[in-house]
């Protein structure tokens, strides 16, 4: 708005709208220069048409980049983005509470080489930190939580409407002199910072502090999986123990009983036995917000058959009777 720039907002899903190729359609006819969405809808169009099929017939000659936000960006996404538009695709990490992006790749600047996985580095303004649950700082990529140090830029939000002493519980109790993200990530040798996933998201397996989002990097990398979401649940003997639930592409949907097996054998290979990633669930969608969240706390809920609440922003209700079925079969 600042900048004077004419936006279209698009209401609705990316696919079957009438198609996966929605998206390129507006991009077309509006001749869009720079296009903002969630890694979700890039992975729901990923899923419908791999092969890039519907993308081919549109002329995106005006498109400049794909900018994504709203959830952490996997490699796999945006590796198949990448390849299929041959344009930058650029990660960034912010939050509501934030009012601009934290950490970012500026193109009005310059861009700096993109590492999958990476949001990029911290923005003007913001003094990002990684600590240790003891409050020490961690060494380069080791993860912890990622905090920003006191006082924030202008623009951050200033309190909770109504409720001050929520804020200071939420924001700057546990980390004091720190704004508490609750994301944990880490920064490598080059500065450039890595978000893993919400903090609520470590589970402790038989004693072992494992990071769900970890698995479902491993995961989402198969061939043959369209996206996932891999959340801890309630066990007798080990305290929790990871689950993974999966959403294949089309072509694969008769392979499920042999992906299952391939994607045990991947994380094992990968983080090693102690993940104890052993059960799979294959769905054909997962519970989201309308802005593309997965809402993996009801997941959970589900799975582990205890009350929860439907946040009032859920994309579709119906996908919750679906999980109950799945599960109840299995």
């Amino acid at each position: 708005m600042i900048r004077c720039c004419t936006s279209i907002l698009f209401e609705g899903k990316p696919i079957r709208t009438p198609d996966a190729g929605t998206f390129w359609r507006v991009i077309e006819e509006y001749k869009v220069n720079t296009f903002f969405t969630a890694p979700t809808a890039i992975r729901a169009i990923k899923k419908e048409d791999f092969e890039g099929e519907l993308f081919h017939k549109y002329d995106l000659s005006s498109l400049k980049y794909l900018f994504l936000a709203g959830e952490r960006t996997d490699v796999a996404t945006y590796e198949w983005a990448s390849a299929m538009l041959k344009r930058p695709v650029i990660d960034h990490w912010w939050q509501t509470e934030s009012g601009y992006p934290m950490l970012a790749n500026l193109a009005g600047v310059g861009l700096i080489p993109v590492k999958p996985g990476s949001a990029g580095k911290p923005m003007f303004g913001f003094d990002i930190r990684i600590l240790s649950p003891d409050h020490d700082f961690m060494p380069p990529n080791q993860e912890g939580a990622v905090v920003i140090k006191l006082p924030l830029p202008p623009g951050c939000l200033p309190g909770l409407w109504n409720d001050n002493e929520r804020f200071i519980s939420s924001y700057l109790t546990e980390f004091p002199g720190y704004y508490f993200s609750g994301d944990g990530g880490y920064r490598d040798d080059d500065g450039y910072i890595y978000i893993t996933g919400r903090m609520d998201d470590v589970i402790n397996v038989a004693g072992h502090r494992l990071s769900t989002s970890e698995m479902e990097e491993i995961v989402a990398g198969h061939y043959a999986v369209a996206e996932c979401a891999v959340v801890g649940c309630h066990d007798e003997m080990k305290g929790q123990l990871p689950v993974g639930f999966v959403v294949l592409k089309h072509s694969y949907d008769q392979q499920s009983d042999t992906i299952a097996l391939e994607l045990v054998a991947k994380v094992r290979d990968t983080i090693g036995a102690v993940a104890a990633f052993k059960t799979v669930h294959f769905v054909e969608r997962l519970p989201k917000t309308r802005s593309g969240k997965i809402l993996r706390k009801i997941i959970r809920a589900i799975a582990d058959n205890v009350p929860y609440q439907v946040p009032s922003t859920i994309e579709d209700m119906t996908v919750l009777d679906e999980l109950k079925w799945v599960l109840e079969k299995k």
